[in-house]
């Protein structure tokens, strides 16, 4: 009897044991599992943008995807220490994979808005512009009010579909803006709205480009930043006091130049 009794304690006590150890490392896993020191033993800072977003995140002529968004996690991950893996995806994806923790954080120009900051956090700006209705000089269209009933090409998981049916416009989506700029120039759209920088770069490079023009002023500023999981404060805090420092010492600055014909868009 003392034996049975001796072997249930025994038992009840492992019990016991076990549920504790749970616990505590169910809590040392909702501590953001020092994603900080994640990267650092990784090595590498692996940040995703869609690749189709020129001049700030695309493929060269190599198929390297170069741009202002891969300068600044190049940036990044030199002062972390670390090499940058900056990947592709398609852009309507990318909360869904950083939520599942493909990805450190997403670099590719990404507002703030309400309805992301439920789901993601964000680091302080990096840049700031806004939204562009860009249409063909030919068209007679000289401000936003003429466009609705209208349609207006935007890339999908974007702000700008609410942009363009704001204007009572029909919004067409794309998977990017290389194609909605190639649906503009070749008459399928009767404009665009996307970026007001990547709008100029697109007017300047693409062929056809020249044949588009500007349709008033910007619909509404935004505030781009990199997007982390919520889990991973550690790895937000330090990425927002590298920022801070590249916004101070001015490399920022030089990156916007490089990329922008000279300008700042790093302060508003």
């Amino acid at each position: 009897m003392n034996n049975k009794k001796t072997g249930i304690l025994l038992i009840a006590l492992l019990f016991s044991i076990s549920l504790f150890t749970g616990c505590s490392s169910g809590k040392a896993g909702t501590d953001d599992e020092n994603s900080l020191q994640r990267v650092l033993d990784a090595g590498k800072l692996t940040v995703v943008g869609s690749g189709g977003y020129p001049p700030f995140n695309y493929f060269d002529e190599n198929g390297v995807v170069v741009g202002f968004d891969v300068d600044v996690g190049t940036e990044i991950a030199k002062r972390l220490g670390v090499e940058l893996d900056y990947v592709t995806s398609d852009w309507d994806g990318l909360v869904e994979g950083l939520r599942n923790k493909r990805y450190d954080g997403i670099l590719g120009s990404m507002a703030i808005t309400e309805e992301r900051l439920k789901v993601v956090s964000f680091t302080t700006p990096y840049y700031y512009s806004g939204a562009q209705l860009v249409v063909s000089k030919d068209s007679g269209i000289t401000d936003t009010s003429q466009m609705s009933g209208k349609t207006i090409a935007v890339a999908t998981g974007t702000n700008f579909v609410g942009d363009a049916e704001g204007l009572g416009a029909t919004a067409s989506l794309y998977q990017d803006d290389n194609a909605t700029m190639m649906e503009l120039i070749n008459g399928r759209v009767d404009g665009v709205i996307t970026d007001r920088l990547v709008a100029l770069g697109a007017m300047s490079k693409i062929s056809g480009g020249e044949n588009l023009t500007l349709c008033g002023e910007i619909l509404r500023l935004e505030e781009m930043a990199i997007a982390i999981n919520k889990d991973d404060t550690s790895l937000l805090d330090k990425i927002n006091e590298i920022l801070n420092d590249m916004h101070n010492d001015g490399t920022l600055t030089k990156i916007s130049e490089k990329w922008h014909n000279g300008s700042d868009i790093t302060v508003k």
